[in-house]
């Protein structure tokens, strides 16, 4: 981890998150555009939702995990205080924040942002998997719309939290916590989900504890290939 904190580009990485965090909450900028801006830089998570994945999946390092979700915090506080500041002669003015509609209970809205967050996180991990040959299209479009998808499904319920960066900024600037939980286990099981289904079940990696020790204390990944045409036989990992 030492090795890593000192390297220029993982700060450059936590500021990339940090400045697309603020743009994301404040602008309401498509996830797709952010994603061809900084993507290229930090992986363009803007959410710790996605983060939780890309760790559970062993891509990323506990270190740039915790360092991404700060950023993304602090970056989805500052945009929404600019926002409120900028908004706050607006009549009630929530600032998006997440709340549970009228008629829907906590486990309701628990499982409709499980749902949410699985599909997204399912299709980063999918789209960004670098051991496969048969990606055609753009990733980031295809996550962009995989985000529309989990609005359509989840807005009228909850609000469509599938972010908790973004739904605590709101709820620290309002100083409205109600039900806030929600916004922030609902995503980290869906993510979780998200990975336990992709990487042991549809696409199983062969990395031993070793392995993935490895990568979430030094993030140190390797590049991988598929071995074997058969698309249905076990996905082996080979470091080149």
């Amino acid at each position: 981890m030492a090795s890593e904190f000192k390297k220029k580009l993982f700060w450059r990485a936590v500021v990339a998150e940090f400045l697309a965090m603020i743009l994301f909450v404040f602008i309401s900028i498509g996830i797709a555009t952010l994603a061809q801006s900084v993507g290229h830089i930090s992986g363009a998570h803007l959410n710790p939702a996605v983060t939780l994945g890309l760790l559970l999946s062993c891509q990323i390092s506990m270190l740039r995990a915790i360092m991404y979700i700060i950023a993304q915090c602090v970056g989805a506080i500052v945009a929404t205080a600019i926002l409120s500041g900028i908004t706050s002669s607006l009549p009630t003015n929530s600032l998006g924040r997440n709340d549970l509609a009228p008629g829907v209970n906590s486990g309701q809205g628990l499982g409709i942002e499980i749902i949410g967050t699985l599909q997204l996180v399912l299709c980063v991990l999918a789209t960004t998997d670098r051991r496969r040959r048969d990606l055609g299209g753009s990733a980031p479009l295809a996550i962009g719309l995989s985000v529309a998808l989990g609005h359509l499904l989840a807005i009228d319920y909850t609000g469509c939290g599938i972010n908790p960066a973004r739904s605590f900024g709101s709820a620290v600037i309002t100083h409205n916590f109600s039900n806030h939980w929600i916004f922030w286990v609902g995503p980290f099981i869906g993510g979780a989900l998200a990975v336990l289904i992709y990487d042991f079940i549809l696409a199983p990696r062969s990395s031993d504890l070793t392995d993935r020790v490895k990568v979430w204390t030094s993030g140190q990944v390797e590049e991988y290939d598929l071995d074997g045409d058969d698309i249905n036989s076990r996905v082996e990992m080979k470091p080149k």
